[in-house]
């Protein structure tokens, strides 16, 4: 059912997935705990060891998608009180961004590395490190994009709500933990099942695209 070739491509990319979900739960966790919430650091948060991040059912879905290409993996939600924050709004918005920022950064350290090692003389044609590289640009470019999104669960909805009067309005968060995640599966599994145009999917190739050409042009 599987050649060698597609095992090795599903491999590193769930390591790469791995990385960048390790990275993208710690930088909020990290972030949370400098801002004076000691919650993510009670449950054991704040640390780059990938199996504190890692939800059981998330993960087997992200090896799921590795294998057959559909579906969405997770990684567990940090948790967090923002009654400990020192500056609710500021520190609400930046412990949700900061998880996307985390990574477009490692996106331009890796893109870095692949840019250099090109330059160097390095073959591309069949080299699996190189390949690797890429696929880590990949993945957390598009991480960050899809986190980006101002849907929740996802982390755009916690950034977009900073900018309301009330960060914690009832009628937006009432719409969001309907609809929000309505709109967000029917994008997810629907649409991709049907084969009907996504325009979510649509947007975040676009915007992946971009950052993608900043990267490497």
């Amino acid at each position: 059912m599987f050649n060698l070739n597609h095992l090795i491509e599903a491999v590193m990319w769930i390591l790469a997935v791995i990385i960048s979900l390790t990275v993208h739960e710690f930088a909020h966790a990290a972030y949370a705990d400098w801002a004076g919430d000691p919650t993510p650091r009670r449950q054991g948060r704040v640390t780059l060891n990938p199996l504190a991040h890692l939800d059981p059912l998330g993960t087997a879905l992200i090896v799921f998608v590795a294998l057959f290409g559909y579906g969405f993996g997770w990684g567990k939600p940090v948790p967090v009180n923002p009654a400990y924050f020192r500056h609710l709004r500021r520190d609400w918005m930046l412990t949700a961004f900061v998880g996307p920022l985390s990574n477009i950064v490692l996106a331009v350290v890796f893109a870095f590395l692949l840019r250099a090692l090109i330059a160097a003389g390095v073959s591309i044609r069949g080299n699996i490190f190189v390949e690797f590289l890429f696929m880590l640009v990949l993945t957390n470019v598009t991480l960050a994009v899809f986190n980006m999104i101002p849907l929740h669960p996802l982390d755009g909805s916690k950034v977009l709500s900073g900018f309301l009067p009330d960060v914690f309005d009832r009628r937006y968060w009432n719409f969001q933990t309907v609809y929000g995640q309505v709109i967000l599966l029917v994008s997810l599994l629907a649409l991709p099942l049907l084969n009907l145009p996504n325009p979510l999917f649509m947007a975040i190739a676009a915007m992946s695209e971009v950052i993608l050409r900043l990267l490497f042009r």
